[in-house]
C-alpha cells in the first residue's frame, strides 16, 4: 500500500457537509503541498534502501554509511538536522522523535590503542524513546521502551526502558514515565492531522509488552 492510500485508509471520517467536513477538507488542501513533500522525502530514503514504516516523517536528515543499516519503524519524527553515522546497524522503533541536531554514531576510535585503531557497534532506539534537541547517541548504545535522552546529553552507556538520561556524560534517573505510553507523535503535526485527526491509536506499539516492559492495564 502506497504511503497516500495508507494515510487514506486512517482518514477521519465527517459527516458528508457537516461543519466538520468542511474544516477537515479545507485543513487538507491547505496542507497538501506539505504532505508531498513528506511522502517525496520517504520514497528517497527507500530508493536508499532505508526501511521505512507507515507514515513515519523522515525530513531529509543527514545520513552516512550504507542506507540498509538503518530501518526505521511507524509513525516516527526525525528531525532535517539529524545527523546519522550508520557504518553498523542503527535500528529505530515505533513512534520515536528525534528532535533537532541530534548525533547518532555507530563507529569511533580505540582511545587508548597505540595504532587508534577504528571500531563499530550498532546503535538501537526502542518504541517511544524521545531523544531531545542535541543529543549525542555513542556506539553500542540502547535507548529503551519510553526512555528520555534530554537536550544536549552525551550518552555512552544504556538508557533503561522509562527512564530519562540527561547531562554530559549522562545521568540516569529511573522509572520516570508511565509504562502506559499511547500517543502518537505525527498526529500532532498539520500535515497528517488533516487526514487523521488528533487521537492516539490504542491498537499501536503501547498495548503490548516491548522489551520486557508490560504496560500497566
Amino acid at each position: 500500500m502506497s504511503d497516500i492510500s495508507y494515510l487514506w485508509s486512517l482518514r477521519e471520517r465527517p459527516a458528508l457537509g457537516s461543519r466538520r467536513w468542511c474544516i477537515v477538507w479545507a485543513k487538507r488542501a491547505l496542507h497538501f503541498v506539505a504532505l508531498l513533500k513528506i511522502v517525496m522525502a520517504r520514497r528517497s530514503f527507500r530508493a536508499r534502501g532505508v526501511q521505512v514504516g507507515a507514515l513515519s516523517i523522515l525530513d531529509r536528515f543527514t545520513l552516512e554509511g550504507p542506507a540498509s543499516h538503518l530501518s526505521v519503524g511507524e509513525h516516527c519524527f526525525i528531525s532535517g538536522s539529524t545527523q546519522i553515522v550508520a557504518l553498523d546497524q542503527v535500528r529505530i522503533g515505533s513512534r520515536v522523535v528525534i528532535n533537532d541536531r541530534v548525533t547518532i554514531l555507530t563507529a569511533s576510535h580505540h582511545v587508548g590503542d597505540p595504532g587508534w585503531r577504528s571500531f563499530k557497534k550498532p546503535v538501537r532506539i526502542d518504541d517511544y524513546a524521545w531523544i531531545a534537541v542535541g543529543a549525542t547517541i555513542l556506539p553500542g548504545v540502547t535507548i529503551g521502551y519510553g526512555a528520555v535522552v534530554g537536550a544536549g546529553a552525551v550518552v555512552a552507556k544504556d538508557v533503561p526502558p522509562l527512564a530519562v538520561a540527561t547531562g554530559n556524560p549522562a545521568v540516569i534517573r529511573l522509572n520516570a514515565r508511565p509504562a502506559d505510553l499511547c500517543y502518537d507523535p505525527v498526529a500532532l503535526l498539520p500535515a497528517f492531522e488533516a487526514w487523521i485527526g488528533r487521537r492516539a491509536d490504542p491498537a499501536g506499539p503501547a498495548n503490548s509488552p516491548v522489551h520486557g516492559v508490560e504496560p500497566r492495564p
